[in-house]
């Protein structure tokens, strides 16, 4: 299976083999896999360094449920905990930058659609960058939403997933997808509620208590940008036309 970002994965049994998308960097996949492993919130790898498959790399994985399409019941409060979790790990140093800049830039200069185009060059300067001087720097996932979670039985515990975009910068930005489709109307307001309460009461460190707005307004915006970009929903695309 191909996914959007040009990763391919294969399951075999209980193994889930990653080929990760053209370029990337196999030290900072390695540094990524090492956070991973030592991480109480992130999948562990089933191999500490990612193996040489060409021109790509490629890594190995337990292989995990992962959040229904439509499920009837969304983790919401567990994936606050979650992320609320990784953010207040330690800082592991010498780690790459998040990758919801880059991604953010990547699917802006691929889409034709003068909306969204037009809504992304308003975007604030901030959201160009992985963090600010003043703002918290923490691990931040860096590609957060529902299809993150894993776990490895229906009674286990869920986890996240997923390392290509894992880095340093503003927690912020974990936040900025479901804050961002919430304002859109795709999110109802009890789970975003419910979303934002687990976070804040696990003690995450990206929004202070009171309105959280003016800190997420931007990352909500360039989340959805993104998103729009991704995948040109009419949803999306009208609420490309709502931030003009």
């Amino acid at each position: 299976m191909q996914t959007r970002s040009g990763a391919e994965i294969v399951v075999d049994d209980d193994v889930v083999y990653k080929l990760h998308r053209p370029g990337t960097d196999p030290r900072g996949l390695a540094t990524r896999l090492r956070i991973a492993a030592e991480s109480r919130s992130l999948l562990s790898p089933l191999d500490a360094f990612p193996e040489r498959m060409g021109l790509r790399w490629r890594t190995r994985w337990p292989r995990v449920e992962t959040v229904a399409p439509q499920p009837e019941s969304v983790p919401w409060a567990d994936a606050g905990r979650l992320l609320a979790g990784l953010h207040r790990e330690a800082n592991p140093g010498r780690m790459p930058a998040h990758g919801w800049p880059h991604r953010l830039r990547r699917m802006v200069r691929s889409t034709d659609d003068d909306t969204i185009r037009r809504a992304a060059a308003e975007l604030p300067a901030q959201v160009w960058r992985a963090g600010s001087p003043d703002r918290p720097t923490t691990v931040v996932h860096g590609d957060w939403h529902l299809g993150q979670l894993g776990r490895r039985s229906v009674n286990a515990p869920w986890i996240l997933i997923d390392v290509d975009d894992l880095g340093v910068g503003d927690p912020a930005w974990d936040l900025a997808r479901p804050a961002g489709f919430w304002a859109a109307g795709l999110i109802p307001d009890d789970d975003w509620a419910a979303f934002l309460h687990s976070y804040r009461d696990a003690g995450g460190p990206a929004v202070p208590h009171g309105d959280p707005w003016p800190v997420l307004d931007s990352f909500a915006r360039a989340a959805v940008i993104q998103a729009a970009a991704n995948d040109p929903d009419d949803e999306l695309i009208a609420a490309c036309e709502r931030m003009l």
